[in-house]
C-alpha cells in the first residue's frame, strides 16, 4: 500500500500494528505478525529512520507509531517532489532524443543488444514503456522468458495496455495456455494463432520494436532494437498482415458452462491439438475429450472430425 514511499508489505504491516496501540515491542509485534525477532528489529530501525516511529524512552525497547498525517506528509511530499523532478528530466531528455533522432543516419535506426540480460532488459523496458498497444510474435519454443516470468505484461495490461499477440499454434499445447488466456483476456490481451511464424517480435506502441538476431532454431541471443523509420514501419506492416490471417484463439464465452468447454474443444481441434493436448488444456480426461467429440459428431449428423469442424463452423458453435 505504501510501496511507493518505499515501504514494504511488511514495513507497512509492522507500522501498522504499532499504531494500533498505545506502545509496543519487538517481541509483541514479532509474535502478532509470525515475524521473526531479527526481521521486526529490523523493520524498526527503518521505521525510526524515517521518522515514522519514536522510542518511548531514551533507553526504552518500546516504540510509539508517529501520527500518519505527520510522519508520511512529509514522504510523500518528497516523493511528489521526485517524480516532478523526473519528469522534467524525462522531457529535457525526450528533446534531446528527438533532436538526435532527426539526425539519425541508416545505420543509428537499429541499435544491436547482445546478450540474454540484456534482451530480457529491453524487452522489459519495451513493455514498462508502452502507453497505449503492444504487440507481439510468440514461437513455440521459449527464449528468454517464460509467460509466468513475463511481470511487465500483468503490469502492462493493469494500467490499460492493450496486447494483440499472434502464437504459433504449438503454443496452445503449453500447460495452462487456455487458462491464462482466458485471464488476460477481460483485461486487453488478444490472442490469435498461426501454424507458424518466421520469427518472435516485440512492438511497442508505434514507436520501437525489438527482434531477435538470429534466425529461428540457432543457438545463441542478441536482439536489433528499431527505432522509428521506415523500418519500424515495414515491421508494424508485416504485423498486421500476420495478424488479418491469423485465427481468433477466444471468443466471448457462452452462458453456459457446457456450451463453453465444447466451444474451447472445438476451437482447440481446429487449430490442430491432439485429444491429449486439448484435454490437458481443458483440465478434463482424454476419454471424456473423447465423449464429448462423440457427442457433438452426433448433434451435427456427421460421421467424421473432418465433417465437425465444417459443420461447427457454419453453424457458428466457434
Amino acid at each position: 500500500m505504501l510501496d511507493a514511499l518505499g515501504l514494504d508489505e511488511s514495513d507497512t504491516d509492522v507500522y501498522r500494528s504499532v499504531l494500533e496501540r498505545s506502545s509496543a515491542s519487538a517481541d509483541e509485534i514479532a509474535a502478532e505478525l509470525g515475524y521473526t525477532l531479527p526481521r521486526v528489529r529490523s523493520i524498526f530501525a527503518k521505521l525510526e529512520k524515517l521518522g515514522l516511529l519514536a522510542r518511548q524512552g531514551a533507553e526504552s525497547a518500546r516504540v510509539v507509531a508517529s501520527p500518519p498525517a505527520m510522519a508520511l506528509r512529509p514522504l510523500l511530499l518528497e516523493h511528489e517532489r521526485g517524480l516532478t523532478r523526473a519528469h522534467e528530466a524525462l522531457a529535457e531528455l525526450s528533446d534531446a532524443y528527438r533532436r538526435t533522432t532527426d539526425q539519425r543516419t541508416a545505420a543509428d535506426v537499429v541499435d544491436v543488444v547482445i546478450g540474454d540480460d540484456a534482451v530480457r532488459q529491453r524487452f522489459a523496458q519495451l513493455q514498462a514503456a508502452a502507453e497505449r498497444e503492444v504487440r507481439a510474435l510468440v514461437l513455440s519454443d521459449v527464449a528468454l522468458l517464460t509467460a509466468e516470468e513475463n511481470v511487465e505484461e500483468e503490469r502492462a495490461l493493469m494500467r490499460g495496455v492493450r496486447y494483440r499477440v499472434i502464437v504459433e499454434s504449438a503454443v496452445l499445447e503449453r500447460p495452462g495456455f487456455l487458462q491464462g488466456a482466458r485471464e488476460s483476456a477481460p483485461v486487453g490481451e488478444e490472442i490469435r494463432v498461426l501454424a507458424t511464424l518466421p520469427t518472435r517480435m516485440v512492438i511497442a506502441d508505434d514507436t520501437l520494436a525489438l527482434l531477435p538476431m538470429r534466425a529461428q532454431g540457432e543457438h545463441g541471443f542478441g536482439a536489433l532494437l528499431i527505432h522509428p523509420s521506415g523500418l519500424l514501419d515495414l515491421v508494424m506492416a508485416i504485423f498486421e498482415e500476420y495478424w488479418r490471417a491469423a485465427t481468433q484463439f477466444l471468443a466471448p464465452p457462452e452462458t453456459s458452462t457446457s456450451a463453453e468447454v465444447d466451444r474451447d474443444l472445438l476451437k482447440l481441434l481446429l487449430l490442430g491439438l491432439t485429444d491429449a493436448a486439448a484435454a490437458a488444456q481443458l483440465g478434463i480426461s482424454v476419454r471424456t475429450v473423447q465423449r464429448r467429440i462423440a457427442e457433438l459428431m452426433s448433434r451435427a449428423n456427421v460421421t467424421t472430425r473432418i465433417q465437425l469442424g465444417a459443420e461447427a463452423v457454419r453453424r457458428s458453435w466457434v
